[in-house]
């Protein structure tokens, strides 16, 4: 599918949808409550196909968190982004797509991690670089490392 196409079809999936062509993938802004349906439509759907999962992270925006998820399709050679906010930065949670990805099951746990996103229903989430006494969430904008703070 031509990205026209899929942004012709989304819709039909998910109704609250924003779509983004500034970079080099279409990119699918959803609300976080819709990833769940949204996501497995668009593994299980033929038309679309989307089998693979080659990325998952997170962005801080400060006043959010936002879920990446970078899809293609091996067979129909399309790919998207989808996107998925998660509003409320103190209570991160958002379901987690390990039973569809099981290349989510690490992804997930770095971003639990590193974020402090909470995947729900993820069937072993725990650490996976840092030890199990580390406090704070490293990649959050808000982190502060008081060991290695460089003062200038």
């Amino acid at each position: 599918m031509t990205n026209e196409e899929l942004k012709a079809a989304i819709p039909a999936i998910v109704t609250n949808v924003v779509f983004d062509e500034s970079g080099e993938f279409l990119n699918v802004l959803i609300d976080s409550n819709d990833l769940l349906p949204t996501i497995t439509e668009l593994r299980n759907n033929k038309d679309f196909d989307f089998d693979y999962l080659f990325c998952e992270t997170c962005i801080d925006w400060k006043d959010h968190l936002m879920m990446v998820y970078h899809l293609t399709s091996k067979t129909l050679k399309h790919t998207i982004v989808l996107k998925a906010k998660i509003t409320n930065r103190e209570n991160a949670q958002i379901e987690s797509v390990q039973p569809l990805y099981k290349t989510a099951e690490f992804l997930e746990r770095e971003v639990y991690e590193l974020f402090g996103v909470t995947f729900l229903h993820h069937p072993d989430l725990r650490k996976l670089i840092l030890d199990d006494y580390w406090t704070g969430y490293p990649l959050r904008k808000d982190y502060v490392d008081d060991v290695n703070m460089i003062v200038y």
